[in-house]
């Protein structure tokens, strides 16, 4: 096995971590358009146009968890931090692992 292979306990745990980012992420998303759909609901009923504000910032919140899990699960955290290792290894005078 080479050192960028996982065994197979390592594999599930990071399958089990990724489901859960994921998974956060989801019930993230279905609180706030519920959450939102009620306050659009109350707005409209006082005939206010109040609700876009918290959607907006709630919305930017949502956005960013989106895209931190998108960038965890992605693998690309994981090549950024091989090629540091291997810039460093370089740097070191160090043989780069395969």
């Amino acid at each position: 096995m080479t050192p960028t292979q996982l065994a197979l306990p390592d594999l599930q745990r990071r399958a089990r971590r990724h489901v859960a980012l994921r998974f956060g992420w989801m019930i993230h998303a279905i609180v706030f358009v519920v959450f939102n759909a009620g306050l659009i609901g109350l707005s409209a009923l006082t005939g206010k146009h109040w609700a876009i504000y918290p959607l907006l910032g709630w919305g930017v919140g949502l956005a960013a968890h989106g895209l931190a899990v998108w960038l965890a699960t992605s693998g690309f955290t994981q090549r950024m931090e091989a090629a540091e290792l291997q810039r460093l290894q370089a740097q070191q005078g160090q043989e780069p692992r395969a």
